[in-house]
């Protein structure tokens, strides 16, 4: 049984990790992990690069890891009620 909160809370905090958690989409997880990673990266040199930038990257990455978030929740639900896997 996988836990959907569990699941919700790896993918809002950094992209990928809820994905692998649930199993399903491995290559996908893993590839949400490598690009948090690179994005990571981006985030930090945009902040210290171009500042006034940074409101927009965080705002962007808050929207993406809430989408994934709720993916990474109803993924879980989908393999504890059988409809996936």
């Amino acid at each position: 049984m996988k836990h959907p909160w569990l699941a919700a809370l790896l993918n809002f905090f950094f992209m990928g990790p809820g994905t692998l958690y649930v199993g399903q989409r491995k290559l996908f997880g893993a590839v949400l992990t490598l690009g948090a990673i690179a994005l990571t990266y981006v985030e930090l040199s945009i902040q210290t690069a171009a500042p006034s930038l940074y409101p927009v990257m965080f705002g962007t990455v808050l929207v993406m890891n809430t989408f994934f978030a709720i993916d990474g929740w109803r993924e879980a639900k989908a393999v504890n009620q059988g409809t996936k896997g």
